[in-house]
């Protein structure tokens, strides 16, 4: 058996294409059924997330079964194979194994280290194991995937950092306030990174939101959003006493903050610190605000700096993450080995019990006058025979299936003693055939 990936993902496709490759997660039992009745894959599961497309399969034949699973991606999608070829990745064996640990531990994303995929992968191995597509293989395999991600993340701090500009804000805030539980934030204006601030704020314990925006049923729609309470464009500086964090994200070309503003806040606020986030290009806050007394000012390049140092030290914890994969995947591995080397060992023992019993019931036949004690005695001798003939073969034969040459040697042994026709007569005798 062998392990194949096929896909594609941000960086071999355009939004285009793998929007049109993508399997919606409660429509997976078909394409599953499908994979493993029509195409020839004995195990699989479909990973698809909207940066990423991949079938991971078991296969007898590397080749063919990596041309049927992209059959399978072009006639499921009808899409011509020619125009998705040049898109796809191929991954066999342990390139295969290391890949998924890599995309499980996030060290593939677009945002490296970050936490969501593991639960997509866990989601796609679960629709497999519903579906009746996972088998010995693809179990031990995203088990592991996961046990790997859990290592990554708590032997590195490759998830610790922020690396999205909306993030960096709420960890500076942090840093200004230590506790963010019961503080208020404003937002003016309603820009996705804005608002996905707004969020991660809202995650870390601030009691209140205060929105405004110059079209105020927008203001309205997103207060239901965010249960919090929309305010007249025209009034937002009347309620920039009640802010702690202010984040700004509108089109306007002038100021809408300046110094003169901010100070009159702080008289009103008694001087508690007011933290202020400027997303906005060009900025709606005149940076001149920072230079007043516990006011902080913060503009997308200032989040922007902090996004690229804490991208570094993610660099640097992933190099700590791919030595664990590689550890990883060689106890993997030594366990996918042994899939092969332990059948054929018990094989061979059985098939030469088989000799042993055959010609002891032969020799036994042709004695006459042996007490039960002189059968012992016979059997005893035999079966010591057969495992002293054994015991050096499947020393080294357990030895070097860990090597490079290790399906060499089991082949060998399989063909030199007919072991096929043994595990067929096995088979016939407990009626499986």
């Amino acid at each position: 058996m062998n392990l194949v990936i096929v896909g594609l993902n941000h960086r071999t496709a355009p939004i285009e294409i793998r929007e049109k490759l993508s399997f919606p997660p409660d429509t997976l039992g078909e394409p599953l059924k499908r994979l493993t009745a029509n195409y020839g894959i004995n195990e699989c599961v479909i990973l698809s997330t909207c940066n990423r497309v991949e079938v991971i399969g078991v296969v007898h034949e590397i080749e063919k079964g990596v041309w049927e699973i992209k059959r399978f991606l072009s006639e499921y999608h009808n899409i011509p194979l020619g125009t998705l070829d040049g898109h796809l990745y191929v991954h066999t064996g342990e390139d295969a194994a290391r890949h998924l640990f890599r995309v499980s531990s996030g060290l593939d994303s677009m945002v490296m280290g970050e936490p969501q995929i593991l639960g997509q992968a866990k989601d796609a191995y679960s629709a497999a194991v519903c579906n009746s597509a996972a088998g010995v293989i693809i179990n031990k395999l995203f088990h592991k995937a996961f046990s790997v991600a859990k290592r990554v993340r708590t032997e590195t701090r490759i998830g610790a950092s922020a690396v999205s500009v909306s993030f960096a804000a709420v960890e500076l805030a942090k840093k200004i306030f230590g506790n963010l539980t019961g503080t208020t934030v404003m937002l003016i204006g309603a820009g996705e990174m804005a608002e996905l601030a707004a969020r991660h704020l809202l995650s870390n314990g601030v009691r209140e939101v205060l929105i405004t925006n110059r079209t105020y049923e927008k203001a309205v729609e997103m207060a239901r959003e965010f249960r919090g309470t929309a305010i007249m464009f025209r009034e937002f500086q009347h309620y920039l006493k009640s802010a702690d964090i202010v984040i700004s994200s509108t089109a306007s070309v002038n100021f809408i903050i300046r110094p003169d503003d901010v100070a009159a806040v702080m008289k009103e606020r008694k001087h508690r610190p007011m933290f202020f986030i400027d997303i906005s290009v060009p900025r709606n806050i005149d940076p001149l605000v920072n230079n007043l007394d516990n006011a902080y000012v913060f503009d997308i390049d200032d989040l922007q700096g902090v996004v690229e140092a804490n991208l570094k030290e993610r660099a640097k914890e992933a190099r700590q993450a791919e030595a664990i994969i590689d550890e990883e995947i060689r106890t993997f591995y030594r366990w996918v080995d042994s899939l092969d080397v332990v059948p054929t060992i018990i094989a061979l023992q059985q098939s030469l019990e088989r000799v042993r019993k055959t010609e002891l019931e032969k020799a036994l036949s042709q004695l006459s006058g042996i007490t039960e004690k002189d059968r012992e005695v016979l059997e005893a001798m035999t079966v010591a025979i057969i495992k002293k003939i054994i015991h050096n073969p499947v020393t080294h034969l357990k030895k070097e299936s860990k090597s490079v040459d290790g399906d060499f040697y089991i082949d060998a042994v399989r063909r030199l003693f007919d072991l096929e026709k043994e595990e067929a007569i096995k088979k016939a005798e407990s009626g499986e055939e």
